[in-house]
């Protein structure tokens, strides 16, 4: 008996105690391969993408400053977004993640580095790394399952509030950089429970708010200010530049966590270990990836590679690409299904996902099969 258990029927179930084991020892394997030939490739590729993304952002800045033409707003909002993007997905949340520590460089180092969002660097490395990566896709334990607004598993009571998550879910990729900022200080969970706000939490809402004042400040005050007559032009620009890198990130993430198909998990007692082989196997089945080009890894933060993530979350995310063949290789061996598809279709399904589950048990033809099946397993 393992901690943590599958949910229903699921599709390692032939799987031994053995099997699981040599299924970990394989990607230790492959995390090593890596580890041994980790080196100045890897430096130099974080530091142009991070001089990339610093001259995508002067480049905009400059061309909504300066440009009255529709063409210059145009490109100076591209510009823009994709600086945000950049500095969220591929440096921020990597760099935030320890994948490049290894490097000992102090201004490219998780304990240093700050970037262009209003989650405070330690808030979010607290909810992520430790708390997300631990528990990834185990209900009740992992608050990245639905960010605690969305029901995301057929075995979770429905409530009516349920029927409205599509629209949350909406808003929340509008703001999704606020929606996470709530989410990392658990503030949700409090008012949810009508706890009083505890010490720590005041103090993080205190460093969130100053960060987002700052935000605010930055982005509709300061630069529009120095455009002079053309303030409203910039200020669109940058609330415009803000809603699509809210949009993508919370695309992608979606991706990476809800198409149909990935698993959740149930872990009935904490006390015990989960072995590292399980621990391996419960990131196999909870994550998806997303198929395409390297310029679109690039925009994803290489978290279109989602299950490599989760197993190796310490490894540089160029890496990724290069080793999931090899992954997928190791799915195939122990008849596993590796979740992969485009990005329209891993959207499509997510979405999919988020309207099923917003209706009761039975509403749907899948609901209706799972509750039957429930059933039948129960009757057994």
């Amino acid at each position: 008996m393992t901690t943590v258990q599958h949910k229903g029927v699921h599709q390692a179930a032939h799987l031994t105690p053995a099997d699981i084991e040599a299924l970990g020892r394989e990607l230790d394997a492959v995390r090593q391969e890596v580890l041994a030939r980790r080196g100045e490739r890897d430096a130099a590729y974080i530091r142009r993408v991070i001089d990339t993304q610093r001259r995508l952002e002067l480049a905009g800045r400059g061309l909504l400053l300066a440009g009255r033409l529709p063409v210059a707003w145009v490109l100076g909002t591209v510009c823009l977004s994709l600086a945000k993007i950049l500095d969220n997905m591929e440096i921020g949340h990597n760099v935030l993640h320890g994948q490049w520590d290894w490097m000992r460089d102090p201004k490219i180092h998780s304990s240093t580095w700050d970037w262009d969002h209003v989650t405070p660097p330690e808030l979010w490395q607290r909810a992520h790394n430790v708390r997300h990566h631990t528990y990834t896709n185990i209900l009740g334990k992992d608050n990245d399952l639905g960010y605690g607004i969305m029901r995301v598993d057929e075995d979770q009571f429905w409530k009516p509030r349920y029927l409205v998550q599509p629209l949350w879910n909406l808003v929340n990729a509008c703001i999704f950089e606020y929606g996470i900022a709530v989410y990392d200080m658990d503030l949700g969970a409090h008012l949810r429970g009508r706890r009083s706000l505890s010490p720590q939490l005041r103090t993080d809402m205190k460093k969130t708010l100053r960060r987002a004042g700052r935000q605010v400040l930055k982005d509709l005050v300061v630069y529009p200010a120095m455009s002079g007559r053309g303030w409203r032009r910039t200020m669109t620009a940058n609330l415009l530049a803000g809603l699509i890198r809210n949009v993508w990130s919370h695309s992608v993430i979606m991706c990476g966590h809800f198409p149909e198909g990935v698993e959740t998990f149930e872990q009935p007692e904490l006390d015990e270990e989960e072995t590292k082989g399980e621990w391996y196997l419960r990131q196999m089945l909870g994550s998806a990836n997303i198929s395409g080009s390297p310029a679109l890894h690039l925009m994803c933060g290489n978290l279109s590679h989602q299950i490599e993530h989760h197993l190796f979350p310490d490894l540089p995310s160029n890496r990724y690409q290069e080793i999931a063949p090899k992954v997928r290789a190791i799915f195939d061996r122990y008849g596993l299904r590796y979740n992969s598809a485009p990005l329209l279709n891993q959207v499509a399904s997510a979405w999919h996902k988020v309207l099923r589950l917003s209706l009761p048990n039975g509403s749907t033809r899948r609901g209706r099969a799972r509750l039957a099946s429930r059933r039948a397993q129960l009757a057994a």
